[in-house]
Formats: structure tokens, C-alpha cells, sequence
């Protein structure tokens, strides 16, 4: 990971001890440290539609934010949609770590928190 300590300012000012983010900067992080527990930790044994929640955000955010160019969004899907074969958790840390880098890299062109309303479908 590139962009460690980034990452971890990141969690420790935008994301709460519990629930939803109240910011896109931190709903971002959460959702990739939520998609890396579950694969690793459980085996994605608790996967369900909030999983898939958090994927849709990540993809969406990042490939529609102008941040990234054509080959960057490629990897960023690529990376999206490996991590969406449930059946077949990724335990690797290299697509974590590098969703977590983009992350980080929308983050420099997003530094002011960008309010996210609450998802009620959204209780991981």
C-alpha cells in the first residue's frame, strides 16, 4: 500500500465506532476495510446485498469522480469485480490495498468532506 498513513487519517477522522459514515471520504474507506473483513475473517460466509451496497459505492464513486483515467477505472473494476465472486473470498491484501490507494488518490481531489446521506438499506 502506497498510502498508508493517508488511509489510516482517512479512518480515524471520517469513519464512526459504529455505522454508516455521515461523509463520502469516509463511506469509502469503510466500505473497503468492510469488503477485506469479511473475505478474510469470514470466508465471505455473511455475504449479502450490503456487500454488494458497498461495491456499487466504491465503483461508482471512483470511476464516475473524473479522477481516474480509462486504464486506472479498468484496474478499479477489474479489482470490483473480483472481489464480488463471494463464492471465491479473496484473502490477498494487493486489492485491498490498491482500491485503498485509489481511495486516497480521489481523496487529494475530494479533501473537503462531501456529505453521504444515510442508506437505509446500508446496516453493515
Amino acid at each position: 500500500m502506497k498510502y498508508f498513513e493517508e488511509a489510516k487519517h482517512l479512518w480515524k477522522t471520517y469513519v464512526p465506532k459504529q455505522g454508516q459514515s455521515e461523509t463520502v471520504q469516509g463511506e469509502l474507506i469503510r466500505a473497503i476495510e468492510k469488503l477485506r473483513d469479511e473475505a478474510q475473517r469470514n470466508g465471505n460466509g455473511n455475504w449479502d446485498r450490503c456487500f454488494d451496497i458497498f461495491c456499487d459505492f466504491l465503483e461508482t464513486t471512483l470511476c464516475y469522480s473524473g479522477v481516474f483515467n480509462m486504464l486506472q477505472k479498468m484496474k478499479i473494476r477489474s479489482n470490483i469485480k473480483r472481489l464480488r465472486k463471494y463464492n471465491d473470498p479473496y484473502l490477498e491484501d494487493d486489492i485491498y490495498d490498491d482500491l485503498t490507494d485509489r481511495v486516497v488518490d480521489w481523496y487529494f481531489k475530494n479533501q473537503d468532506p462531501i456529505f453521504k446521506p444515510y442508506d437505509p438499506n446500508q446496516y453493515r
